[in-house]
């Protein structure tokens, strides 16, 4: 066989591996650009989606053809690995359910976001962090308003990693989350640092 004809077939199996193994690893960009449109979502906030115009031109060029060419092999030989990409705006019954208890939940809860009565954890829950600033009567609603919330989060975690097939991305979707609950936070709002010290936005 031709020495060049044999190089390119490894090329394309090297394509072809490539092209599997990374479909295991958590994809942290498509996991945030979600999750922001979640929380967004969630706490009633329009934010921006605009895509950067030389970003989205570069993705719309044409790959080279020994790309297209190992695309091929990949369909041909592997047919389910487009369909188990991941799709972290997945929507299922399940979490639109949640989301939208979580979205008229907000309602509730914000107001005691901005006195600084509660805030977001370090592991993308919330938590009373200053009981005086909550009025004494409404002290056990808004305690079994967190616990709501906060099981509602874990559920939600939980329901994008399952719905994914990759369950055992949990850590990393709350991680995700954390980290977007804080940047999407209203000014003057609390959250805990990676320490788990209290901070103010």
């Amino acid at each position: 066989m031709n020495p060049l004809r044999i190089g390119s077939l490894f090329g394309a199996l090297l394509l072809l591996t490539a092209c599997v193994t990374i479909n295991i690893y958590f994809p942290s960009a498509q996991a945030e650009e979600a999750a922001r449109e979640m929380v967004q979502d969630i706490l009633g906030k329009d934010g921006d989606t605009q895509v950067d115009e030389n970003k989205e031109s570069a993705l719309q060029q044409s790959p080279p053809l020994y790309v297209r060419m190992g695309e091929g092999v990949l369909n041909f030989l592997i047919p389910s690995a487009h369909a188990a990409a991941p799709d972290f705006k997945v929507n299922t019954p399940k979490i639109r359910k949640i989301q939208a208890r979580m979205k008229k939940r907000n309602a509730s809860l914000k107001p005691f976001y901005a006195k600084g009565a509660i805030g977001f954890t370090r592991d993308a829950l919330v938590k009373i962090r200053n009981a005086s600033a909550i009025p004494l009567k409404q002290r056990s609603k808004i305690k079994k308003t967190v616990a709501a919330e906060n099981a509602d989060r874990n559920a939600l975690y939980r329901a994008i990693a399952d719905a994914n097939g990759h369950p055992e991305w949990l850590p990393d979707v709350r991680n995700t989350y954390a980290g977007i609950w804080i940047e999407e936070a209203g000014r003057g709002w609390w959250y805990q640092n990676a320490k788990g010290q209290w901070k103010q936005r």
